[in-house]
């Protein structure tokens, strides 16, 4: 089958709808992209070398494919995770996704590689085991044109601003380097990711607070020792451009602890004895902390509660961590964030984005606490979320109550770098879709969906994420 994306792809059905909705997309179609929260690695940018192979590029390192191929009985091995020479070749990784290249039929994922494999690429086919090869072949060739390195696809793409995510220890060389380099002229920043100090029963936890010692120069034996090291790698990361947060936790309980049971949990936790409903308490005082931070340094507070990392245990032990089976749960927001917000939530150098798994919390929680405090924005879409019909059901539950000036903006969440523009195309022509509808039912202007249009795209995620103009 060809790969033919039509112009009018994703806009609404009705015709005199979808005529609203081109005229918006074709505002904001040509925007620069505004990225302020993602994985892409700032070192990719600065070595600016060739990208190894087609598998490696859009197979291996992306957990969207990684798990809907494994659901279907490809062996993570069979798709290049493990380490080599157990891990199949790129060719055969290739061949073993072109195979089952249906699997991926009416996900968003789908869609995102038609974009990439037409638009960046040039491929005129969908992937087949009987052109695998041949396309294979395409890729590497691809590959090989230096107009396909990383920093002219940066410009080629019209990204703006790239964040990246970056745990508290790291010295950011690339993002300095890259910074000082005279030959490059974009724009990526740091993103503090302070999850591997927050929980104290935790798997490795005494091994980052001595990782974080080092850097910072610290002693985080102690309770105290810790909070003012994270204040220390905060300062260093505003100092390389950082804006904001960013912080994952399973439950989004922020309650504040005495400073005596605080240096107890931890002593207790750096001998192993720690118990559950102590590391509990510890958490949830640690995202009250975050939050206290981020009152007085304004960094934006990015929140993402309600993911249960790892959930098949015999696969992290082999492959690691990122390799899909993060699933989502239940989560609750007013509640457990009542204390943060009593404390934090009208201080206007306070800034908090909800993001959210479980969409029931979109209408039921996030778009009311948006609705009230000006520190708070619904978070856009995101992972399981961040599909056609997911950004235009988040629209439907956040509007009535946030509007749309109470939202982030558009977030690619990716490691995919080759993705970007694709993802960024969808959110772009659903919320142009959402957009005409409400122009065709007499709720919005036409000319006014045409300024919010064009500012969910640019000057809105600036200024949620205190990006400057």
């Amino acid at each position: 089958m060809r790969l033919s994306a039509s112009p009018d792809r994703l806009l609404p059905a009705d015709a005199a709808v979808r005529r609203i909705a081109a005229e918006l997309h074709d505002v904001v179609a040509a925007a620069p992209i505004v990225s302020p929260h993602g994985h892409v690695d700032a070192r990719l940018l600065l070595d600016d070398a060739p990208f190894a192979d087609p598998a490696d590029l859009l197979v291996t390192p992306d957990h969207y494919v990684l798990r809907l191929l494994h659901a279907h009985g490809v062996a993570l091995d069979a798709l290049g995770r493990g380490p080599a020479p157990a891990t199949a070749p790129p060719r055969e990784v290739w061949r073993a996704f072109a195979s089952h290249w249906h699997m991926f039929a009416g996900t968003p994922v789908r869609v995102w590689l038609e974009d990439t494999l037409q638009h960046v690429i040039g491929l005129d086919r969908h992937p087949s085991a009987a052109n695998a090869d041949e396309q294979f072949d395409a890729i590497t060739a691809w590959i090989a044109d230096p107009a396909s390195r990383p920093r002219r696809l940066f410009e080629r793409f019209r990204i703006d601003v790239l964040a990246t995510t970056d745990d508290p220890a790291d010295d950011l060389a690339a993002h300095r380097a890259l910074a000082d380099d005279p030959t490059w002229h974009g724009r990526v920043i740091p993103t503090f990711r302070p999850d591997r100090y927050l929980d104290p029963s935790a798997p490795g936890w005494q091994a980052a607070l001595d990782g974080l010692t080092a850097a910072s120069g610290v002693d985080c034996g102690t309770h105290a020792g810790l909070v003012a090291a994270l204040e220390d790698r905060r300062a260093f990361f505003r100092a390389a451009g950082a804006t904001s947060t960013d912080t994952g936790v399973v439950e989004a309980w922020a309650v504040r602890a005495e400073p005596a049971e605080l240096e107890r949990i931890h002593a207790a936790a750096r001998t192993g004895e720690v118990t559950a409903s102590d590391a509990a308490a510890y958490r949830a005082h640690m995202l009250w902390e975050l939050a206290r931070m981020s009152s007085e340094d304004g960094l934006v507070m990015q929140l993402h509660p309600g993911v249960l990392r790892n959930h098949h245990t015999p696969t992290l032990e082999r492959f690691g961590p990122d390799t899909g089976h993060d699933l989502p749960l239940p989560t609750a927001y007013s509640v457990p964030l009542r204390d943060l917000l009593r404390d934090f939530g009208a201080d206007p150098r306070f800034r908090m984005v909800l993001f959210t798994v479980d969409e029931t919390a979109f209408s039921r929680e996030i778009a009311p606490l948006a609705g009230f405090y000006p520190s708070v924005f619904a978070g856009a879409p995101w992972w399981f979320l961040d599909s056609p019909d997911g950004i235009r059901r988040y629209r439907e539950a956040v509007t009535d109550s946030a509007g749309f000036y109470k939202t982030s903006g558009f977030i690619d969440d990716t490691r995919a770098f080759l993705s970007i523009p694709a993802r960024h195309d969808v959110a772009r022509r659903m919320d142009a879709g959402w957009l005409a509808t409400l122009v065709a039912t007499g709720r919005l202007p036409e000319e006014e969906a045409r300024t919010i249009a064009a500012d969910l795209v640019g000057p809105l995620p600036r200024h949620v994420f205190r990006l400057g103009d």
